[in-house]
């Protein structure tokens, strides 16, 4: 178990932490290009406040500690209270939607009125959330640090850097490519809330006047420190998202998160390293503390049955990963070839075929594929990206989960990679 430590000391560590954090990423940090200005440029007002957000997100880190008091709690009370906050965030993001669904619903003559009601129990909901999220936010943070503490990531009974995550909305993430290759050139961040109209229009525009490939996406978290986590009623999602963004706080006092725009292949090997703690770590959380939320088992055959033959695979089924994946190869070589307008039309063609087959997918483009090909944990956006196997294989290879982080972190190239995964063969 995670020692409890005098509320100060820990906000004292925080603030330490995040002292250290941004000294490191000031030194380290590329100077912005000449796209990356001009990007910056033409967002403008919709730049995320991230000195405010972590401002914010810092003062109600610091009342976390001072107040402890889950530390007085019993486990049965702990696990209720997480349980009840979930339970309100579901209930508040139900009646979200039914507040959209009038609005949005052009027959409605006066949607103020149809819903007021709706908005007055949304506002006592939100209410009682936000007594109840300091406390639940503190006890899953413990949670996923006791478990952390177990793989041996503890240094005095502390894990460092310490877990700490706040559950909000997250802000929107300009991705930038080039057009005649597949690559995240810059990003922004954006405030969230914009509509599906207004990020398409932020994205024609940055085409248009910068001829790149643009796509806004939505993030499950973001590496700050707190952490931001996606406003959710997912526990299990919480819980994965909560230690993949600890992970990315580990690597970032490391060369592999100091480098992180160092280059593509940094990048990916950064994400699928996170993704596979995050994953790991998320679900022996959800294990130890909420045994009744672990999916239900693929059940085994049963040996004394009679074997019964396995139905013959579908060859018309359309699986999405699969097809992204030989939609990725297909737009690499078009691209490696030149043919960039061939390649965009290809895309969009695909798109509407994914759109038929019910994957509601508003944009697939270079910029789409520069996102989420650094996710490298499977076949799909990725391609025929070596990385994310790479990295996939040392763990494989890894006798335990603090092992494959520490021979990650300090890694500074690809290369570093295929080293090791040839080392331990």
């Amino acid at each position: 178990m995670v020692r409890f430590f005098h509320p100060l000391l820990l906000t004292l560590r925080r603030a330490v932490f995040l002292t250290l954090l941004c000294f490191l990423l000031a030194r380290e940090a590329p100077p912005p290009s000449d796209l990356a200005a001009q990007v910056s440029a033409r967002v403008g007002a919709l730049q995320f406040d991230f000195i405010g957000w972590t401002v914010n997100a810092l003062g109600l880190k610091a009342a976390q500690s001072a107040s402890a008091e889950q530390n007085y709690l019993r486990t049965d009370q702990r696990k209720q209270i997480v349980l009840d906050y979930f339970d309100l965030l579901d209930h508040s993001l139900d009646l979200d939607r039914q507040i959209n669904d009038i609005f949005t619903d052009p027959t409605q003559r006066d949607p103020d009125t149809a819903a007021r009601g709706l908005k007055t129990q949304l506002a006592d909901t939100r209410a009682r959330m936000g007594e109840l999220s300091p406390l639940a936010e503190a006890i899953l943070q413990e949670q996923i640090a006791a478990v952390l503490a177990d793989e041996g990531f503890a240094l005095g009974g502390q894990t460092v850097p310490p877990v700490s995550f706040h559950i909000t909305a997250l802000p929107g993430f300009l991705v930038i490519s080039p057009r005649e290759r597949i690559e995240l050139k810059t990003y922004a961040n954006l405030e969230p809330g914009l509509t599906a109209d207004e990020e398409s229009a932020l994205e024609s525009k940055m085409e248009r006047e910068l001829n790149v490939s643009a796509l806004v996406v939505p993030l499950g978290g973001l590496g700050t420190y707190p952490t931001m986590i996606y406003e959710t009623a997912n526990l299990n999602y919480v819980a994965e998202v909560g230690a993949h963004e600890w992970a990315h706080n580990y690597l970032t006092l490391r060369p592999l998160g100091l480098n992180y725009e160092g280059s593509p292949e940094l990048r990916t090997m950064n994400e699928t390293t996170a993704t596979i703690i995050g994953r790991e770590i998320g679900q022996r959380v959800i294990e130890r503390y909420y045994p009744e939320r672990v999916p239900p088992p693929t059940p085994a055959p049963d040996p004394r049955a009679t074997p019964t033959p396995s139905p013959t695979p579908d060859p018309n089924a359309f699986d999405f990963n699969t097809e992204m994946h030989e939609t990725r190869v297909r737009v690499d070589e078009l691209l490696a070839a030149g043919n960039v307008e061939e390649a965009e039309a290809y895309m969009e063609a695909r798109r509407r075929e994914f759109v038929e087959r019910g994957y509601r997918l508003r944009k697939l483009n270079q910029a789409y594929f520069a996102f989420y090909g650094a996710y490298n944990v499977g076949p799909g956006a990725s391609g025929q990206d070596p990385v994310g196997p790479a990295v996939r294989a040392l763990r494989e290879q890894s006798r335990s989960l603090k092992e494959f982080l520490d021979q990650m972190s300090w890694m500074t190239s690809f290369g570093d990679l295929q080293e090791a995964v040839a080392e331990n063969k």
